[in-house]
């Protein structure tokens, strides 16, 4: 039930139109041009091939349910970045002090901003974003002083709660530090989450006060303000937006200048009442609720600082040369742990956000450049399905060339793949061929950061070789603050998560049911526990849920159980097979990872996304499918069938030729019969944290979607 085996190169090379005899006079040349070169780097480099085969991890001891170690952490687990630095203010005092003058956190002006009608008669907002303007070190840690300062003039106690629901931006991180300084306990909420969501977490964890923007106080926060009660001040980041008569009394708006400036006017003498410590909970990270409501997991200071102690151990050279461009949600773990990162390390962090990323995004208005063009970042996180739309818009590209530019680049994508598997480097191909295609994210990526869900081999080969940059897979869950494995930079084998980092340890539990076992050969195979200081305190105010996910050894360690399940390679690497609540028993008694069939149909052109979907009360697997426009409309066009976008997803005899696009799909990547989706529907409109189906880094809601497609479960099936 693996639904991240390896790749071989064969199988994920292009296919080329070339003229037999030129196609072998060409590979004759290149033959010739591996050869001459092969020679000087055989000599003067250590084969990446040779690092990639070394062991990265070991059993502590020899038993089946052994934890697994990195080799540089066998003796004990790392806990601290820096020495004495055990809570997050003493990190970042750490570094104001070593990189005082230095560049820390940047942020686009907007020279102008205009509505733009589109041809189907919507209007989308264009931006014109200027250079970008910094804040060093010291300023960062100035306004973060003085506004943890104004919060507590505000009547904010320490170990108290704090709400933040805001957009990834500068003010976001300047509002975290000023609440690790002062000891206010950080509660995160997603942007997109929905009102009954964003109203369980505000009530929940009783906070007063709330930082915002206007956008979101306006949009979202505007219409239940009265159904949280205990609300007392709301402090927007960007200016102060209209007050509202419907507002509920001893409601407060503040903008952060101000409360800024009221810590600034309080006496000097008004220190931190309480400074933290390690255990003292920094972060309640409200988890974005793929399998229901919203769980806040409590997550203390030394949790984050053995997670981010781990992260940076697995990025070589990490320093002030590096630029971070930030746009993932800072209420994911994974952008908060990578910016906390950055920030430890003296690297500069560029503020983005998925619709101004690049040249080409939704609201850079064209011939302006995107973020990425402006800040050309080194390193960068992503999540699968923004590298899944990078592949397949680019594979859409290739597709449009003439012939001639179509085969050159397959020939050179190809070639540098063969290269890529025997661990050379091909710098020809990378500066001829692929520097356009490495330009799209500023063209000085030298390591992209891939976790929140699984990649698929094909498209990080894909990353591997046209952005020319190691693709570093992570796995963690918000439980293990985001901390767990990352491959190393010189490990380009594709569907592996990496070795345990070196503040953890990772050991693998039986499951019967599913039918693995630590005892498995040729590799053992069971649900992944995480161990070690990252290892989060549970979930707030539900002690229930926090004893079944977690535990703690004879030894005081603390373990999550990730319901995930894992396979460790003999040199100790991770991969993720499958997953305890993706597994459905059909009705014959057979069992089917849904995991495993959408990631073997995903990355078909004509898939946008797609969610299979089964119940132990029939026989077959079926799903939900958000088809590519394009690739749709082509389809539809070659069979004879016409009408609007949403008459073609209606279409029966659309879904029957998806279907059968699908089956053939399955077969290739091996599918067993039951396990290939017998009826599907076609959905018009995607699937978007808006829209409550997916999370903010794309996972699907199972739930929500088979609310949302009730009606067709029971079609698909047939009513009974």
């Amino acid at each position: 039930m693996n639904n991240h085996a390896f790749s071989k190169p064969s199988t994920m090379k292009l296919k080329q139109t070339i003229n037999p005899i030129l196609l072998y006079f060409i590979h004759f040349i290149i033959s010739l041009y591996t050869i001459l070169t092969y020679i000087p780097f055989y000599f003067l480099s250590e084969s990446r091939q040779e690092k990639s085969n070394q062991i990265k991890a070991k059993p502590v001891n020899s038993k089946p349910d052994s934890a697994y170690r990195s080799i540089n952490s066998l003796d004990g687990l790392a806990s601290v970045l820096y020495p004495g630095c055990d809570t997050l203010d003493k990190v970042f005092m750490y570094a104001k002090n070593k990189f005082k003058d230095k560049r820390l956190l940047g942020t686009r002006e907007i020279l102008n901003e205009e509505d733009e009608v589109q041809p189907n008669g919507k209007i989308f907002k264009k931006v014109i974003l200027g250079h970008y303007n910094w804040l060093s070190y010291e300023d960062v840690f100035v306004q973060a002083s003085n506004f943890g300062n104004g919060l507590q003039m505000l009547g904010q106690k320490p170990k108290t709660n704090i709400a933040i629901f805001c957009e990834t931006r500068a003010e976001w991180m300047i509002a975290a530090q000023a609440c690790f300084m002062y000891n206010f306990q950080l509660v995160t909420l997603y942007a997109t989450l929905g009102g009954p969501a964003i109203v369980h977490g505000l009530n929940e964890t009783e906070v007063t006060n709330i930082i915002t923007s206007k956008e979101l106080l306006q949009t979202k926060l505007k219409d239940i303000v009265s159904l949280v009660p205990r609300l007392r001040h709301i402090i927007t980041v960007d200016g102060k937006p209209p007050t509202w008569s419907e507002f509920p009394k001893g409601v407060v708006v503040h903008t952060m200048a101000t409360v800024q400036a009221l810590g600034t006017k309080a006496s000097t003498e008004n220190e931190p009442q309480s400074k933290p410590l390690p255990s003292d909970i920094a972060v309640i990270m409200y988890t974005s609720g793929s399998t229901g409501i919203p769980k806040g997991v409590m997550i203390s200071h030394s949790n984050i600082i053995a997670g981010i102690t781990g992260m940076a151990r697995r990025i070589p050279k990490l320093g002030e040369e590096d630029v971070y461009i930030g746009y993932l949600p800072l209420a994911h773990v994974l952008e908060l742990s990578a910016e906390l990162v950055c920030l430890s390390h003296g690297c500069r962090i560029g503020y983005s956000s998925p619709q101004t990323l690049a040249d080409q995004s939704s609201k850079i208005k064209k011939g302006s450049k995107g973020d990425t063009s402006m800040l050309k970042p080194t390193l960068m996180a992503a999540v699968p399905e923004i590298m899944d739309r990078i592949y397949k818009n680019v594979m859409s590209k290739v597709s449009e060339m003439s012939s001639f530019q179509r085969n050159l680049f397959i020939l050179a994508y190809n070639y540098k793949m063969e290269q890529i598997s025997k661990g050379r480097r091909t710098p020809l191909c990378d500066r001829f061929v692929f520097r356009k295609v490495r330009s799209l994210l500023g063209g000085n990526i030298r390591l992209l950061l891939c976790g929140g869900a699984p990649l698929s081999a094909t498209t990080q080969r894909f990353m591997n070789i046209c952005f020319c940059c190691p693709v570093g897979q992570g796995y963690g869950l918000t439980e293990s603050t985001g901390a767990g494995t990352i491959t190393e930079v010189w490990d380009y084998n594709t569907g592996r998560v990496g070795a345990p980092l070196v503040c953890c340890e990772i050991k693998l539990k039986n499951w019967e049911e599913g039918g693995y076992f630590n005892t498995d050969k040729p590799h053992p195979r069971g649900e992944i526990l995480i161990g070690g200081q990252n290892v989060t305190m549970g979930y707030y105010k539900n002690e229930a849920k926090t004893k079944a996910d977690f535990f703690e050894d004879e030894n005081g360690q603390r373990w999550l159980c990730t319901g995930d399940i894992g396979e460790f390679d003999p040199d100790g690497c991770l991969k993720i097979i499958d997953r305890k609540k993706d597994l459905v028993k059909l009705q014959a008694g057979e069992y089917v990872s849904l995991g495993k069939v959408e990631a073997a149909l995903k990355n078909l052109p004509l898939v946008d996304n797609i969610c299979a979907y089964a119940n132990s009360y029939h026989s077959y697997v079926i799903g939900f499918v958000v088809p590519n426009q394009k690739e749709l409309t082509e389809l539809a066009r070659k069979k004879g069938l016409e009408g609007t976008w949403e008459e073609l997803c209606n279409s029966s005899e659309m879904e029957n030729e998806v279907l059968k696009v699908l089956s053939e799909a399955a077969v290739s990547a091996s599918l067993e019969k039951f396990e290939i989706p017998v009826k599907i529907r076609l959905s018009p409109e995607p699937w978007t944290p808006e829209t409550g189906l997916v999370t903010d880094a794309f996972k699907l809601k199972r739930k929500e979607l088979k609310t949302h497609y009730q009606a067709d479960i029971e079609r698909m099936y047939g009513r009974k």
